[in-house]
């Protein structure tokens, strides 16, 4: 499943995405449906279909600092941002490849769906 992995792919640098971070564990890119002015995504380099599969708290950490920074980079730390991890269908997650999407760039609103 991992060799065909739209995420996978990216993360390997098979596909033509430039990133915004990265470390050792994680990738940071835009999303290409973007559902705010500001919105990217913090990928594991390794494969989980979501985060029910993840055993270790500190990829999810490094996942989310990532996630803060790249925020920080992007200018949203003070206005601020949502992050959302989407998982499984009724979760709305529509990759299996867990993914955290941080959300900028305008005011968001509660409840989001």
């Amino acid at each position: 499943m991992a060799d065909a992995c739209l995420f996978c792919r990216i993360a390997r640098g098979e596909l033509p995405v430039p990133f915004l971070a990265e470390s050792v564990r994680c990738v940071a890119f835009r999303d290409i449906s973007p559902q705010a002015p500001k919105h990217f995504l913090v990928i594991p380099r390794e494969h989980f279909d979501s985060l029910n599969e993840i055993k270790d708290p500190a990829l999810v950490g490094e996942m989310m600092i990532m996630a803060r920074d790249v925020a920080a980079t992007e200018g949203m730390d003070v206005s601020g941002y949502r992050t959302v991890i989407n998982t499984n269908a009724d979760g709305g997650q529509s990759v299996s490849h867990v993914h955290v999407h941080v959300l900028g760039g305008r005011k968001m609103h509660w409840p989001p769906g």
